[in-house]
């Protein structure tokens, strides 16, 4: 039987419709390379538009999708990366320079000159206290002029950077962390998950040419635009897979529960016609074709008025690979030929990775965002300055994880609808959160240098 330890990597993705576990195990003779060994999810509760809205509720959900992975892989999961969606997601550019030199005489780049620049390039930006930069993000490093990708040990003069820095709401990550410490689940880090949908769903070639990575998940849709391997701008619509439910609920005269039947029906349905029968009325026959419509005028809307805002900042010929879809509506019939027809530019819909080697049923767009988690942890390990991310001291309010029960307890108390034992509530402490979080990124490079 297996054992969490160090060959164990778990990603965690707070989603609007659904909780994700992924578990993934190292190969031992090749620890770069992993196998998806279980996938758990649960119905989120407690969570619209991506963000927390009921604490307790959103406690369960996570508490039963671990549940279902653990019983899947056969031991407890204590610790994982955690994906999150958080609206007011600003994404900021900027750029650095140092003098790296010695006596007018090139030297090798050391880790003090990286700590620097990164610096540097974040007090050449402003945000309120109220903000986490959660990702600071080295776009492209210059020495002496010319780009390179890893400036360690690299021999010049003068070492310049263009950073992309992604803040979101101080609150909503902390909301995120307690929720799942009180599920009883250590944080171990925090991605935005539009960064780790573009992970799970773009090749590397993609990346490298340029492409644009869109998830449109049940509350929002996520975009993140590539180029040169590495992400230059991303951007949280709240919008997403409920809206074309509420659009079905209005035109066709629905309950919220039946609109929501029928959008995933015509996923996969090759029916002629639908029928259903909503309470206290008789069966009706609904053609495919409108519902269809109805779903693409909502999914053009999206595009058209909030998606083309983000991507129209730079030119379309900058993303030679197109656009690739992932989430749960990306897999509704025609999508793809609609929004190439909108941009003029290629469209496909992603499946995970094929080297994760996901389980069967689980191998769909939907669960690109999972895949893209594990990819976040190992592109970090392979790379530390691939993603500089905030001191976990700034995001992590200081709450141990609640112990939970044993699977077996578990398994008796949802059955028996017993409820869970609580733990401090989210206005307990304060945290003192300021813009010199930053500062303390040396202490970041100590631990991994």
């Amino acid at each position: 039987m297996f054992r969490e330890a160090d060959t164990t990597l778990v990603g965690l993705c707070v989603g609007t419709t659904k909780i994700s576990v992924i578990v993934a195990q190292r190969d031992l003779r090749m620890r770069e390379k992993v196998q998806v060994i279980g996938i758990g999810t649960a119905p989120s509760d407690g969570i619209r538009k991506g963000l927390i809205v009921n604490l307790e509720q959103a406690v369960q959900s996570v508490r039963s999708a671990v549940y279902d992975a653990e019983t899947i892989v056969g031991f407890d999961l204590k610790r994982a990366v955690v994906s999150f969606n958080a609206v007011d997601v600003k994404s900021i550019s900027s750029n650095a320079m140092v003098s790296v030199g010695r006596n007018a005489r090139p030297v090798p780049v050391q880790v003090d000159d990286v700590e620097r620049i990164i610096e540097n390039a974040q007090n050449g930006i402003s945000y309120p206290n109220d903000k986490l930069a959660l990702h600071a993000i080295p776009v492209r490093y210059y020495i002496d002029g010319t780009a390179v990708d890893a400036p360690l040990s690299m021999t010049g003069m003068v070492l310049q950077m263009d950073m992309h820095t992604v803040t979101v709401p101080l609150t909503h990550a902390q909301n995120v962390v307690n929720c799942v410490k009180r599920a009883g689940v250590d944080v171990e880090g925090l991605v935005i998950k539009p960064i780790s949908s573009a992970l799970g769903a773009l090749m590397d070639e993609e990346m490298q040419v340029g492409a644009i990575s869109i998830c449109i998940g049940g509350g929002t849709t996520g975009v993140t635009l590539y180029k040169e391997g590495r992400p230059i701008k991303i951007g949280i619509i709240p919008i997403g897979g409920d809206h074309i439910t509420n659009d079905l609920a209005t035109v066709l005269r629905l309950p919220l529960k039946k609109a929501e039947e029928i959008k995933k029906r015509i996923f996969v349905s090759e029916d002629d016609h639908i029928a259903v029968t909503p309470r206290g009325q008789s069966e009706r026959i609904i053609s495919p074709n409108k519902v269809l419509e109805i779903i693409s005028s909502r999914i053009e809307e999206l595009f058209v008025d909030h998606v083309a805002s983000i991507v129209s900042e730079h030119d379309v010929k900058l993303f030679p690979a197109g656009i690739i879809l992932s989430g749960g509506v990306a897999r509704t019939p025609g999508i793809d030929g609609l929004l190439s027809k909108v941009f003029k530019m290629p469209v496909r819909v992603a499946d995970p990775q094929e080297y994760y080697q996901m389980p069967p049923g689980r191998d769909i767009a939907s669960y690109v965002n999972a895949v893209g988690t594990i990819r976040y942890i190992l592109n970090k390990e392979r790379n530390p300055f691939s993603f500089i991310d905030a001191p976990k001291s700034v995001w992590d309010r200081g709450f141990a994880p609640i112990p939970r029960q044993s699977r077996e307890t578990s398994e008796e108390r949802r059955f028996s609808g017993g409820q869970s034992t609580t733990g401090q509530g989210i206005g307990d402490t304060v945290v003192n959160y300021t813009k010199n979080a930053w500062g303390k990124l040396k202490e970041v490079f100590k631990e991994l240098f």
